[in-house]
């Protein structure tokens, strides 16, 4: 059963229970009765109503129709209300996630540190390099670097648009071992062309690159696990697209016309308050 299911069932037995009472049917403990609509009463069993009973169950499913056609607007409540606990639910998931793998997300050892390095507030972005969002991001985010030189930016690879993305995220990554990532990830961004192996073989070689290493290191054990590092991170906090932007504990999901403001006032939110996670 899926948590959405779950949910549904939970809302539809309230439905139910507030049609039962509504139209009389009122459901005792055992050792007493049930009084129907028609003034007719039973025993009373250890779940109330005996709905295996066919003519019972007729009546309770007649009386919540009726119920619900003189009521349509407990429809949008239930849809309502369902919303709000999977928000609160995806929240929570959201709370632990970070929580359990802050050492992985704000100072992992495989990702590349922007901005300030030594900084005081952390924003983590995780991209996919043939994400139309991330690339029109990524002026925000540079700008946010130039204006803040006390904030570090953590890039995570997060190639979900398959194995062109995974082989540029693989080529920014071994960059990196020859100090280029971030040369090599703007114009993975920029360059003419959808982001792939022949692509990031272009950048390398116009950055160079030695070669033989960055086609190595995109082989390597080591970029293999900061690719899985980052994707199991993103199931952890249960990631849904790219882009996302974690500042301290705080999220920004996709590329909001206001981006730069958020991720600024973000920012300053943490400085001042700082996060409940250890970000």
């Amino acid at each position: 059963m899926t948590a959405r299911t779950g949910l549904l069932a939970a809302l539809v037995a309230a439905i139910v229970s507030a049609a039962v009472t509504a139209a009389g049917l009122l459901i005792f403990a055992p050792g007493h009765s049930v009084q129907f609509a028609d003034g007719s009463t039973e025993a009373g069993t250890a779940s109330g109503l005996d709905m295996s009973d066919e003519g019972t169950r007729t009546q309770v499913i007649a009386v919540v129709r009726d119920y619900l056609v003189n009521n349509p607007e407990i429809l949008v409540d239930m849809s309502q209300e369902l919303d709000e606990r999977q928000q609160s639910a995806q929240a929570e998931q959201q709370k632990k996630g970070i929580g359990d793998n802050a050492d992985k997300i704000f100072r992992s050892n495989y990702s590349y540190v922007g901005g300030n390095p030594d900084g005081d507030v952390t924003v983590v972005e995780f991209f996919d390099y043939n994400c139309g969002f991330c690339k029109r991001a990524l002026p925000d985010v540079v700008k946010l670097t130039k204006e803040d030189d006390t904030v570090r930016v953590v890039f995570k690879e997060l190639p979900i648009f398959g194995q062109d993305s995974e082989d540029a995220a693989r080529a920014a990554l071994a960059a990196k071992e020859q100090g280029k990532y971030f040369e090599m990830h703007q114009r993975l961004y920029n360059d003419p062309g959808k982001a792939n192996k022949g692509k990031a073989m272009a950048i390398a070689k116009d950055l160079g690159l030695d070669m033989d290493k960055f086609e190595e290191d995109m082989k390597s054990d080591k970029v293999k696990a900061a690719l899985d590092e980052n994707m199991k991170i993103a199931q952890a906090i249960g990631l849904q697209g790219t882009p996302l932007y974690l500042v301290g504990d705080e999220m920004i999901a996709g590329a909001p016309d206001d981006l730069f403001e958020q991720l600024e006032s973000n920012v300053a939110k943490i400085r001042k308050n700082g996060c409940t996670t250890t970000c």
